[in-house]
């Protein structure tokens, strides 16, 4: 089998493990590994180094059926030790890469694979306890405040999380072949628990109170360890991790152990700077963004809608789903088919549904796109009709009855995945169950979310089809978005109206754009007949007026405006109040559409129309700080403003990184040329020229290309400082951006915060929840129901039997009052700037200290901003 057997013998490698047609529908796992290997013993030897590399790239990018691919290693290792030999030292290879560049996936993922290996006789188990003990080694120095650095416990703490997530698939065998090495490495993990600091860090919960963390709950290395505790008191048996290799222990044992060489973990140096104090926290900041928390547990559902399970098979279920998500998030089809399927001997659904959403509102930021994670909720539905839909209802209802309670930057996440989800639902949701929002205050959470869900479903289609969405529940039209197109304050479309001077400028305005005058002549008639006569202010209202409203057909036409006339509102906006007025302006003309007056705004600030200073301004204008806990709006713009900002200096040192590299291989080949061409000068002098090949016209040639070598080198040079100087500029503009931001957060936020206690007591805004358990949320829902997405409605008229006594027992239940949930909601936007810019913040701490975070400002301000920079408290 030569042609065919080679695409069977791919199949195969890839679908192992999996219920699929390759294995005639089949789960049993000897079956699956009897006829796979058999395909590859076909064709071994004509493709013997592509089955290699699929092995290979099969273990890295499919790692929750590492176990199948070990034990075809340990087969084929019987009768081939070189391969098998060589398949050992390629993924020692990959983990020592890994840990040099600090590749937190491949490290967990070669260190899985190898002792699945290790299991299947692959590897000495003695091997794997030094790799153990070598990053333990160096998670305990790196720790060490005399030889180490702290601040990049967050190291320490991946290489000790890798450890203890790779026993699992081998911690049966170690024990069996060499218990006493296992239980040093034990001995060794709880030593290393014992002296780490825990990570009381709530700056990356969903969930958020006053109170913060109670001192009795596990950080996720602790979780875990307990986990693992439990599976080696067990036996260390977990069900939830496949053993293919137990069929074929018998003729596994007989091949070859090979040894692993020695892995070595790079130092992690502390630096010696002026500030110690804030440069560890930086350091801290960095090492955090470099061995980021994997997943932050999302307990949405309780516990007995999981099937009966041991802590340790939860674990590897987050683990496959991680996995899955990770090297599949460019083929949302066949991720959705791999998450359904995994090789677990029970339903898990709900902890799907947990993981997937932990990673959506995962903090700082999510793995991916949060796009991404709606198709896969949305492929999941229809890949488990029966069960899935009713999770995510489930799911849903449970994060709404806590919004109260969660992040702002999260709550922005969840407002954004559920109108797009529902767009893709035909905007079906049992909205009468949340109708009683209508009656709760306007700033109450529960009733924000719901009006901006609305309006964000209303851009993603039009203001009668959301409508009749929600015709079921009449009461919440009140929440829905103002319908309608543009106010224009110079309209003629009403006879009655009486003509003003603005209606007569903004007349001729608009005839000399639609005769395609140039830009200097539109500037020149307005300096004549608008500014000098009703001066700039006027003159700006009418223009600004003028031109939105030629541009309001469409997003195109207005890109289209600002690029032609442009400058001729850049003339009229001298300073920075004129701009602030410019965009009170587009607010006024797009008062009915929040989603145009975000782009026009974004789009004057791309043409330097608007400066982020203004928007900054104009965001905290008095106007805007009264829509702060009840509106996204000055949120949404304010976000884009600093966007751009940070996006510039990213786009910069990524031009740096670039052309450094092209200065670095014009050097190279510039030294290069010069080398050919003094060993050529030197040849053709010593010969006259008369040596073949090195005659004077070939000196000359050489000599050009030395010159052009070296022309390109200073070219080179020319551009990257010219980008060294263009970043340098950005800094400086982000360093003024950030302190006016702060200090503008910090002037609000001590005019409105409640004063400190005589006996410096905290104000506590959040009278009724404080003391909520900050991840706990439960919610009770039925899995068999059916598959649309009302699934859990409970009665032929579509609505929930309890709903309306639900609905009265939560709007008796909220207490916050407007002046607390303000405070509450500026402080939480606060806490989501510092850390979603942290990385652009903390190279200007000092300044900040220095001008912003002094003892005049609230401690609730610097206790948000601090925390939100995951500074430690000590620092504050």
């Amino acid at each position: 089998m030569s042609g065919g057997g080679g695409s069977s013998w791919r199949s195969l490698l890839l679908r192992i493990g999996d219920k699929c047609a390759e294995y005639g529908g089949s789960s049993d796992y000897r079956d699956h590994i009897d006829t796979c290997y058999s395909a590859l013993g076909r064709d071994f030897e004509s493709s013997k180094d592509a089955i290699f590399e699929l092995i290979l790239q099969c273990a890295e990018q499919l790692p929750h059926k590492a176990p199948f691919y070990a034990v075809l290693v340990g087969l084929i290792n019987l009768e081939n030790e070189d391969f098998a030999k060589r398949v050992v030292d390629a993924t020692h290879s990959a983990l020592q890469d890994a840990l040099q560049a600090g590749n937190c996936d491949r490290i967990r993922i070669s260190l899985r694979f190898l002792t699945a290996l290790m299991s299947s006789k692959v590897i000495a188990p003695s091997s794997i306890i030094e790799a153990f003990e070598t990053l333990l080694s160096s998670a305990a120095t790196t720790i060490d405040e005399e030889t180490g650095n702290p601040s990049y416990q967050p190291c320490a703490d991946f290489y000790v999380y890798c450890i203890l997530a790779s026993l699992p698939w081998g911690g049966t065998e170690l024990v069996e072949q060499v218990p006493d090495e296992l239980e040093r490495v034990m001995v060794m993990l709880q030593s290393y628990l014992s002296i780490r600091a825990r990570c009381n860090d709530n700056s990356f919960s969903v969930f958020e109170t006053d109170e913060g963390t109670s001192p009795a709950e596990k950080d996720f290395v602790e979780d875990l360890w307990e986990r693992i505790q439990l599976l080696s008191q067990n036996g260390w048996k977990a069900v939830s991790v496949p053993q293919p290799h137990l069929p074929f222990e018998a003729q596994l044992v007989a091949g070859q152990s090979h040894s692993l060489s020695p892995i070595n973990c790079p130092l992690q140096l502390l630096s010696s700077p002026s500030n110690p104090k804030n440069s560890r926290g930086q350091e801290r900041h960095e090492a955090m963004l470099k061995f980021p928390q994997r997943l932050c547990r999302l307990s949405i559902f309780p516990s007995n809608k999981n099937e009966i399970m041991r802590p340790i098979d939860r674990f590897v279920v987050e683990e496959y789903l991680l996995d899955v998500l990770l090297f599949f998030n460019g083929c949302r089809k066949e991720c959705a088919f791999y998450l359904a399927g995994l090789p677990v001997p029970f339903r898990y659904e709900y902890i799907m549904a947990e993981t997937i959403f932990s990673q959506l509102l995962l903090l700082p930021q999510p793995p991916f796109k949060p796009m991404y994670y709606t198709l896969v909720i949305l492929d999941l539905c229809k890949a488990l009709p029966g069960a899935f839909p009713a999770v995510v209802v489930g799911a849903v209802r449970a994060l709404f009855d806590k919004i109260t309670n969660m992040d702002m930057e999260c709550r922005s996440r969840l407002i954004l995945w559920f109108s797009h989800h529902l767009s893709n639902c035909q905007y079906i949701w049992p909205w009468q169950d949340w109708a009683y929002v209508r009656d709760l205050p306007r700033w109450a959470p529960q009733r924000v979310f719901v009006q901006e869900v609305l309006e964000r479903e209303t851009r993603l289609s039009y203001w009668d089809k959301i409508k009749q969405s929600i015709e079921d529940a009449p009461a919440l039209e009140e929440l829905l978005p103002p319908k309608g197109g543009p106010d224009f304050k110079y309209t003629t479309t009403d006879k009655n109206l009486e003509l003003t001077n603005g209606h007569r400028l903004s007349r001729e305005l608009n005839g000399l754009v639609r005769t395609r005058k140039t830009q200097r002549e539109i500037s020149s008639w307005v300096e004549e007949y608008i500014t000098k006569e009703h001066g700039p202010k006027f003159a700006l209202e009418v223009v600004a007026q003028t031109l939105l409203d030629i541009g309001s057909k469409s997003f195109t036409h207005l890109i289209t405006v600002l690029e032609r006339y442009g400058q001729v509102i850049g003339k009229v906006c001298s300073n920075e109040d004129l701009e602030v007025e410019l965009m009170n302006e587009v607010v006024s003309y797009w008062k009915n559409s929040t989603q145009m007056t975000a782009v026009a705004i974004d789009r004057m600030m791309g043409y330097r129309l608007v400066s982020n200073w203004a928007i900054v301004k104009w965001v905290f204008s008095s106007v805007n700080v009264d829509l702060f806990h009840v509106s996204d709006r000055p949120w949404e713009i304010l976000r884009n403003a600093v966007n751009k900002t940070c996006n510039r200096i990213a786009d910069l040192r990524k031009e740096i990184a670039t052309l450094e590299k092209a200065v670095h291989a014009a050097e190279e080949l510039s030294l290069r040329a010069e080398k050919d061409y003094e060993e050529a000068k030197l040849i053709c002098d010593a010969t006259d020229g008369k040596e073949p090949g090195q005659s004077p016209a070939r000196v000359k040639r050489l000599e050009l290309l030395v010159e052009k070598a070296r022309k390109d080198e200073a070219t080179a040079r020319e551009s990257l400082e010219t980008k060294k100087v263009s970043l340098s500029g950005a800094r400086d503009e982000s360093k003024s951006l950030f302190t006016l931001l702060f200090k503008s957060f910090a002037d609000v936020l001590n005019e409105r915060l409640p004063a400190v206690s005589p006996d410096e007591e905290m104000p506590n805004l959040r009278s009724r929840n404080a003391k909520l358990n900050a991840n706990e949320i439960r919610v009770e829902v039925d899995l068999e129901v059916p598959a649309s997405m009302d699934v859990d409605q409970e009665n032929e008229n579509g609505e929930s039997n309890d709903s309306e006594t639900n609905g009265e027992e939560k709007r008796q239940g909220y207490n916050i009052g407007e002046q607390e949930q303000w405070c509450l909601v500026t402080l939480g936007y606060l806490k989501a700037f510092s850390r979603q810019y942290a990385t652009e913040i903390w190279p200007h701490i000092e300044t900040l200290d220095s001008e912003i975070f002094t003892e005049d400002v609230h401690p609730l301000t610097k206790k948000a901003a601090f925390s939100g920079l995951s500074r430690p408290s000590n620092e504050w």
